[in-house]
């Protein structure tokens, strides 16, 4: 298949990885802000084996990076989320939550911080460029705020640290979990983190040139070839494992973090303003009428992740929705995240799942459901 065969218009972005994935197998993609991202390399559970066993290379130039600088750039950055960033020090990446004047989550991103006065917001599946550039007309404070040639891959599995050997050296192996350094790979100019959206031990290679996007991808491919890395992309089954977002599935601006059990990732009692402050305090107060739980599904393994909220009952009565299944052959178990009333969130407690196939039995448990303490990413 050329890569030519792909395509919805000219209105949605090709990475500078797309030729690439093409070559190397990959059959099919979704649109995620407004790009191509490989979904299809073949079998989703080949997929996930090849992740949690070897490592997988996969493009997730998807995530766009949000650039801010300027004098004022870090105290913009704080305004726009939750999070406490006032230790976050240079070379640091820190999870955030970016909420608007309710309290709802607009993006969960990675936020790297590359100077003292300079930013990348990392994005989920949703447009904050454009809420940056508004909220920066009236904030009085002096940013820059663009969008960098910056595209990103996602080198992730337990054989990752020795590829990265392979490729920068002995001295790579000293990067910490969520910190980044610069870095130069035969003349190609880049960021490496650690982190990934896998629960694996994983790194992110932000490439600052695409025009050496088939460049990076082959020289990477090549130097893992010893190691068992394969052309793959992300996992659902490995990220609902770990309790990973996927926003618009298990958050969207409707939802606020206390909902989902972040409360560690809001600071009220920061002198800092953020947006969204005061109505997370009356949150906050009041109690969440809602929560995130995990549940187990009985019944045949599912056939792929739900494409539909399915609905959950409890004695009859809606409590409610399944916002992402998956069968995970590891655990030998259907499971799920869902969001139900916070007076149904009891673990133990079993409910009915309405799937396209009518109801089944399921049970609600905690989540994640392998590694809780994510100490395999972070080892």
């Amino acid at each position: 298949m050329q890569a030519d065969d792909f395509g919805f218009g000219t209105q949605i972005r090709k990475s500078p990885f797309f030729d690439a994935t093409v070559r190397w197998g990959a059959q099919g993609f979704s649109v995620y802000n407004h790009m191509y991202i490989p979904r299809d390399f073949g079998d989703p559970e080949q997929n996930f084996w090849n992740l949690v066993n070897e490592a997988i290379l996969c493009d997730v130039a998807v995530e766009r990076q949000v650039e801010i600088t300027g004098p004022d750039a870090a105290k913009f950055t704080q305004m726009l989320t939750c999070r406490d960033l006032s230790k976050m020090a240079v070379g640091q990446c820190k999870y955030i939550l970016i909420t608007n004047a309710d309290g709802g989550i607009l993006n969960d991103p990675i936020l790297l911080r590359l100077a003292e006065n300079h930013f990348w917001i990392s994005l989920a599946d949703s447009d904050i460029l454009l809420w940056a550039q508004g909220v920066a007309v009236n904030s009085g404070l002096d940013v820059t705020i663009g969008e960098p040639d910056v595209s990103p891959l996602q080198l992730q599995g337990p054989k990752s640290g020795e590829i990265m050997k392979a490729l920068f050296g002995d001295d790579i192996m000293d990067l910490r979990y969520y910190w980044l350094r610069e870095v130069e790979l035969n003349g190609i100019p880049l960021i490496v983190s650690r982190t990934g959206w896998s629960s694996e031990l994983g790194y992110e290679l932000y490439l600052r040139d695409g025009s050496k996007g088939d460049l990076l991808w082959e020289t990477i491919m090549a130097a893992g070839l010893e190691f068992g890395l394969k052309p793959g992309h992300t996992s659902s089954i490995r990220r609902i494992e770990g309790g990973m977002l996927s926003y618009h599935a298990d958050a969207d601006a409707g939802t606020n973090p206390f909902e989902l059990g972040f409360d560690r990732l809001v600071n009220l009692d920061m002198e800092a303003d953020f947006i969204g402050k005061a109505a997370l305090r009356r949150i906050k107060d009041a109690g969440v009428s809602r929560q995130q739980i995990g549940l187990i599904i009985d019944g045949e393994p599912l056939a792929g992740p739900n494409t539909t909220f399915w609905e959950i009952n409890f004695g009859g009565d809606s409590i409610g929705k399944v916002t992402s299944a998956v069968y995970s052959p590891r655990l030998e178990q259907n499971i799920a995240l869902a969001m139900v009333s916070a007076e149904h969130a009891n673990i133990g407690a079993e409910v009915e799942v309405v799937t396209k196939s009518g109801p089944i039995r399921a049970t609600i448990c905690e989540r994640p459901f392998y590694d809780p303490k994510k100490q395999i990413a972070a080892a």
